[in-house]
């Protein structure tokens, strides 16, 4: 391993949540600097576990550091634990020395070793491994050296190159700043992947510009805190769904007052995966147009995230709904999901199969993330007086439409647009208190989602756009 690099990733106390597969997300204690000698890390695992280490002393001219545990729910009594980089060629390659030695019970001694051995030390070899093979230290060197990266601050962000495909997103090494007065800085272990994004990476949406960081939705750990917070502290469990965008990143500062608590049983990946499409099916069902008790609904792209919340919940409010897929392959998790009735692009007229399951009336409301290809269609779908919240453009801009047509039916029209209903601490809170009175008693799933890394943001992208999904997508740093 290059030894130079390795070092500047190591030296840092908190750097373990980037590399190691084991952490999902750490902070420095008391706002301390990450290298600072006595240094208290708080970090989770992933198995939902907490453990408190602090830093006994580092070298930068031993390339060296050790450290003690000070709590954790293993019997690791005594645990100390010494990092070395030993230079071995003339071409700044190393071997890196992690020894551990603790005082387990007897009776735990070989179980607890073991997982020493492989659960730490070796999965943190292998993480490490990967980390450097996966060019997110792409200029590490040179941010981990400055003053605020030595503190913790340092994180790996995706950022857009310019408007295209997904392969214009590429990651950075940048510098986190430190919280100001109404800010919280935050670790973020899952990054929701939305069509938002992809509307931005396209340019469709001018709500990013190149240079900038795509995203809108992400769950972590507070780290700090500015003056004048009251609704979060350090060490909470937290997530956000608003803008600005940029969240695509490990870690992110940005204003406390739009961060929500997360619920004891709703974990942060499933937290990433659920919060901006359930606050977005919560105003849609509730907001925009209610579905009732004996209403009738089509929810195109049911099985997609939004989708498959948007027809348990409504079939939980009791309404009946209909759902359509692209593919016979996401008939199945449409009707999980709670659809009275799937449809499949292409196997019979959209028109004339909803009419002949409405007994030729019509649905009273219809939900269209498709855009373009669904948007006439739909409005055929719509009983007399039906509504259609076209909230979405995933196959493209629906364009330009005489509203003629709708008066046939006497029909109703809506384009919402999620920062509307998201755009103040009190709309946020509103949205997220239903959302979460929703899956207290049921009527919302937290499906758990597919996940990438951070560092496959073009290839989560990628997948989205065609169609290959279903439910959820998350980004773990």
């Amino acid at each position: 391993m290059p030894i130079d690099e390795l070092w500047a990733i190591l030296r840092d106390f908190n750097s373990h949540a980037l590399w190691h597969p084991a952490v999902a997300a750490s902070a420095i204690e008391a706002q301390e600097a990450a290298d600072q000698v006595g240094a208290v890390r708080s970090f989770r695992l992933k198995d939902g576990s907490r453990i408190r280490e602090q830093l006994l002393f580092l070298s930068d001219l031993k390339r060296t550091f050790g450290y003690c545990i000070l709590e954790a729910p293993a019997l690791l009594r005594d645990y100390v634990a010494v990092v070395r980089l030993r230079p071995v060629t003339s071409e700044n390659s190393c071997f890196w020395d992690w020894r551990a030695s603790f005082n387990p019970p007897d009776a735990e001694r070989d179980r607890l070793t073991r997982f020493v051995r492989d659960d730490i030390i070796e999965a943190g070899f292998a993480g490490m491994r990967e980390f450097l093979r996966s060019g997110r230290t792409v200029d590490l060197r040179q941010a981990m050296t400055a003053p605020a990266a030595r503190a913790g601050a340092e994180a790996v962000e995706i950022v857009l190159t310019r408007y295209g495909g997904p392969e214009v997103l590429q990651p950075r090494i940048a510098r986190i700043k430190e919280p100001g007065a109404g800010e919280a800085r935050i670790r973020q272990t899952a990054v929701g992947v939305n069509f938002i994004d992809v509307y931005c990476r396209r340019g469709s949406f001018d709500l990013v510009a190149p240079g900038g960081v795509l995203g809108m939705e992400a769950a972590g750990v507070v780290e700090s805190v500015g003056a004048n917070i009251t609704n979060i502290r350090p060490g909470d469990r937290v997530a956000y769904a608003c803008a600005p965008p940029g969240a695509y990143a490990s870690m992110r500062t940005m204003r406390a007052d739009f961060l929500v608590r997360l619920p004891e049983a709703l974990a942060e990946v499933d937290a990433a995966g659920l919060l901006l499409k359930g606050m977005t099916a919560g105003f849609l069902l509730h907001d925009v147009a209610q579905a009732r008790p004996g209403s009738t609904i089509l929810v195109h792209a049911a099985a997609g995230g939004v989708g498959q919340i948007l027809c348990r919940w409504a079939k939980a409010l009791g309404a009946t709904v209909i759902g359509t897929t692209s593919s016979e392959a996401k008939t199945q998790p449409a009707r999980s999901a709670g659809c009275d009735a799937v449809l499949v692009y292409g196997d019979e007229d959209l028109v004339t199969a909803v009419r002949r399951l409405t007994s030729g009336r019509g649905v009273d409301i219809v939900y269209d993330a498709v855009g373009r290809d669904t948007f006439e269609q739909s409005v055929a779908c719509l009983a007399p007086r039906g509504h259609l919240v076209s909230f979405g453009q995933a196959s493209g801009d629906v364009g330009a439409h005489s509203i003629d047509r709708l008066a046939s039916r006497s029909a109703t029209l809506s384009r919402p647009n999620y920062v509307h209903y998201t755009d103040t601490p009190e709309k946020i809170r509103a949205q997220s208190d239903r959302l979460f009175e929703a899956l207290k008693g049921g009527a919302v799933v937290a499906a758990r989602p597919r996940t990438f890394s951070l560092a496959q943001a073009a290839q989560a992208h990628a997948e989205l756009e065609g169609r290959r999904t279903t439910g959820s997508l998350v980004l773990i740093p």
